[in-house]
């Protein structure tokens, strides 16, 4: 029993090294996201940030996925470890139970967890999903099952040809915007046909001289006169 319980410990505490380790790990990444957005880099030809200068100095985010997902291969290792006991035969029993504030666990929690009480003990210590979303997994389980070998490998079929179509326009896109960024613009315009309509309508250039023959009507001299009068005028 003495073993046992000293193995348990051992595998706790591995356990946790890793875990603080990842959990630093991802603190640090979103810092970076945060704060230090102007200044990420990525490596290799596909660019994650979107921004000029990749070249540059500066954090890569690449590095970051690459470290997180060691992290979670190590993680994964010690969990599979053959010293290591499963820990879903462990049962946790809380022994005290209080709606006081207990500064040890919120220095162990970090600040997340300020009381121990009935009310947070459901939420922390809980094994199973929360009830609708255990319902809602069994009704998918159902629905899945009753779809046949045949029926369900045309639908994979299906999704697979959406998503590849789907994939290869956007490859399309992005390489007829690259392309298209690298050539110059076609013109739609003549610029001296431009040119030309300018400068008739700003100085009448390549305008004839042509003007109406004969004398206008006598009505229109009539109007201009009598809208040259004045009003009050007798």
């Amino acid at each position: 029993m003495q073993r046992e319980e000293k193995q348990l410990e051992a595998s706790l505490d591995a356990l946790l090294n890793q875990v603080a380790d990842l959990k630093n790990s991802l603190g640090s990444f979103i810092y970076k996201l945060e704060n230090e957005y102007d200044r990420l880099t990525c490596k290799s030809g596909s660019c994650l940030c979107q921004t000029q200068g990749c070249e540059s100095s500066g954090p890569s985010v690449l590095d970051s996925f690459a470290l997180l997902s060691g992290q979670l291969n190590t993680l994964n290792k010690v969990l599979k470890h053959e010293k290591t006991p499963l820990f879903r035969n462990q049962v946790i029993i809380p022994l005290v139970l209080s709606p006081d504030r207990d500064e040890d666990l919120m220095r162990q929690t970090e600040g997340r967890v300020p009381v121990f009480s009935h009310e947070v003990v459901p939420d922390h210590l809980r094994t199973k999903p929360d009830p609708e979303v255990e319902e809602q997994e069994k009704q998918l389980t159902t629905d899945a099952a009753r779809i046949g070998a045949d029926a369900a490998q045309k639908q994979i079929q299906s999704l697979n040809k959406m998503c590849s179509n789907l994939l290869e326009k956007i490859s399309k896109e992005e390489r007829e915007s690259e392309s298209g960024g690298l050539r110059p613009n076609k013109q739609t315009f003549n610029p001296g046909d431009t040119n030309a309509l300018v400068a008739a309508v700003a100085f009448g250039k390549g305008l004839s001289n042509w003007r109406p023959s004969g004398k206008m009507p006598s009505g229109i001299k009539t109007n201009i006169k009598s809208a040259s009068m004045h009003p009050y005028q007798r």
